[in-house]
């Protein structure tokens, strides 16, 4: 492969933007939304650092670490750059607690920002090279997304772990200062690596794809960096990865507009700890408790309606923990008993509580399709025969309703807690906030663990 004419491929055209870029052409607004992912990422990474998931994930590759070099977030050991990458990514992505790219539904932080932290403990990046590398990475991966949505999904994968490879390749790529030849095949050898399935969403075989995202795509530029090649249209290509996972991509939402419309500044961060089209629901039945007064004693029965994708992820027998964090009818009656849905009212003691399974029973959804993606309608008949329901479009945390920086600085002393307190969060914050101002992106890194 060439890149000195004009670049023909959608790698070619990727590769040559990312070298190109500087971290100066890029809007405030965007540093700083980017900003806003990196420490969302950091809380959720610290506060699940030890749940048996994660502990399985440490002693399976503990066996096998290489040198090392990298933080684990929220714990005291450390590993190499590839093992660090997995489990960083699979702690922040374990509790649907991450951002969001709603259009995609991709999570764009988790797949992406272990494998930069663990480069920058290796080569002392500075802040600004890795904030760059970032929103480079988190912007290629949702323009991918978006070229395959929505029948990607609809089809079975798992867009985050699928697309987040090729922004963690990207990212890793920038960061190591690749040429955008070397940056091209890291992206071919990536969309050898894609996977990742939606029906493992109720178990955390899906956390296994994200974390494989990460690492794969720190690998993907590992080998580029070596000479490693791949075919010009990996991406794109008769035989390329969107049409071998779909039906082909739509190059415009991948080249079109690329350095001037930015998608990773779309990104979302979610209140409670759950799939997001699953917030618009819990938001409609605080509503009905607090401000119509419903109680569970008061139900009869129970209506949400809601687009075809809330439903398709939503509309589930509840087995588990997991089942609870992508339920319609656990997310009405989480905030029904007990007035929140946070990370409390999502484990395992809740969702499988006696009261939490009759009140589910009464709940049935239904599809609107008037309804747009992220809303909900409850529409709840109580035992005396009155209606009541509560419409939300634009649940909390939303584009049109955002958590505020002060929502996501609480939101990640939370997830500390969870963690035992052990860590400056009030330096964790600071840090990431002077991201772009900080000589080695390896200090903030060293400041979550444990």
């Amino acid at each position: 492969m060439s890149t000195s004419a004009a670049p023909q491929f959608v790698g070619q055209h990727l590769g040559k933007f990312v070298a190109d870029a500087k971290l100066a052409d890029i809007p405030k607004a965007v540093q700083h939304e980017a900003k806003r992912s990196l420490l969302n990422f950091i809380g959720g990474a610290i506060g699940v650092a030890r749940f048996p998931a994660v502990e399985s994930a440490f002693k399976v590759l503990n066996r096998f670490s290489g040198p090392r070099t990298a933080t684990l977030m929220g714990r005291s050991e450390r590993m190499d750059a590839l093992s660090a990458s997995f489990i960083n990514s699979v702690s922040s992505n374990f509790l649907d607690y991450d951002d969001t790219h709603l259009n995609t539904v991709i999570h764009p932080t988790a797949p992406v920002a272990p494998a930069l932290f663990a480069l920058a403990e290796e080569n002392g990046a500075s802040g600004a090279d890795l904030l760059l590398a970032f929103i480079l990475g988190g912007e290629i991966e949702c323009r991918i997304g978006n070229s395959v949505s929505p029948g990607h999904y609809d089809g079975g994968w798992h867009i985050t772990a699928t697309c987040g490879v090729f922004g963690a390749a990207a990212a890793a790529a920038k960061l190591m200062k690749l040429s955008p030849q070397q940056i091209w095949d890291a992206l071919g050898i990536a969309a050898s690596e894609a996977s990742g399935i939606v029906e493992n969403l109720p178990s955390a075989a899906k956390n296994v794809g994200v974390g494989n995202a990460a690492r794969n795509g720190l690998f993907a530029a590992l080998m580029a960096q070596e000479g490693y090649a791949a075919a010009p249209a990996a991406i794109e290509g008769k035989n390329g990865w969107a049409r071998a996972t779909g039906h082909g991509p739509v190059l415009a939402e991948i080249l079109g507009d690329l350095g001037t419309r930015w998608e990773i500044a779309k990104n979302t961060y979610k209140p409670y700890p759950c799939g997001i089209v699953m917030h618009s629901v819990i938001d409609a039945s605080l509503e009905l408790r607090d401000k119509h007064g419903l109680t569970p004693q008061d139900v009869e029965h129970i209506i949400v309606r809601g687009d075809a994708l809330l439903l398709a992820r939503g509309d589930r027998a509840v087995h588990n923990e997991r089942d609870g964090r992508v339920s319609i009818h656990h997310s009405v009656a989480a905030p029904l008993l007990w007035g929140k849905a946070g990370v409390a009212e999502f484990s395992e003691d809740h969702v499988m509580h006696p009261d939490a399974k009759a009140l589910r029973e009464k709940v049935k959804a239904e599809v609107d399709a008037s309804m747009p993606r992220g809303s909900a309608r409850v529409i709840a008949r109580t035992r005396k025969g009155a209606t009541v329901e509560a419409t939300v479009l634009h649940a909390r945390g939303s584009l049109e309703n955002p958590l505020s920086d002060k929502d996501i600085e609480a939101k990640v002393r939370e997830l500390a807690a969870m963690n035992g307190g052990r860590f400056d969060v009030d330096r964790i914050i600071a840090m990431a906030w002077d991201l772009d101002r900080l000589p080695n992106a390896g200090e903030l890194a060293r400041l979550t663990a444990a």
